[in-house]
């Protein structure tokens, strides 16, 4: 069977379908989420060589890009400011087009071995500015710009996916 074969019928067309299928989180879950960078937010940030930047074009044409360096080269400015160093590489740049025409962002950090997730969305802005850009140098050459994030969402979300796929397993 081919997805173009499938029925409209069963194709769900709202979120009221949708809840009558899945259902609600509980309270615990709905009340996870926080609107600043905290202490335990910070400390994720800081064991993290891994994350995965989520965007959109003005058309919503998506994009998941990987970043990675040592752990901890995302700075945490404040509690609703981050940067990530924007590092030399194919010259692509889908991630940064798509800021300047959408600024909205997902980020989810991955800490090697770890289950759960950090996942941190706002609003993104590409920048050049040499005072927030000269501590993420490496070998004395900083980033040319940056993704400066205010958040909007954090939260730290379960490990279920890590589990289910046993990704940090060698045997599997």
């Amino acid at each position: 069977m081919h997805a173009d074969d499938l029925e409209m019928s069963e194709i769900i067309g709202s979120e009221a379908e949708l809840r009558s299928l899945i259902g609600y989180s509980s309270d615990l879950v709905q009340h996870k989420v926080i609107a600043n960078v905290d202490t335990h937010c910070r400390a994720f940030i800081a064991k993290s060589p891994f994350l995965i930047i989520s965007t959109s074009d003005a058309s919503g044409r998506c994009d998941a890009s990987p970043r990675g360096d040592h752990p901890g080269f995302v700075h945490v400015m404040d509690d609703r400011h981050l940067i990530i160093p924007e590092r030399p590489g194919n010259k692509r740049i889908d991630s940064l087009r798509n800021i300047i025409t959408n600024p909205q962002i997902g980020l989810l950090f991955i800490i090697p071995g770890l289950g759960e997730t950090l996942r941190v969305n706002g609003r993104a802005f590409v920048t050049k500015d040499e005072k927030l850009l000269r501590p993420m140098a490496v070998n004395d050459r900083p980033p040319i710009v940056g993704i400066l994030v205010k958040a909007a969402e954090c939260f730290l979300h379960c490990a279920k996916a890590f589990l289910r796929s046993k990704l940090w397993n060698p045997g599997s």
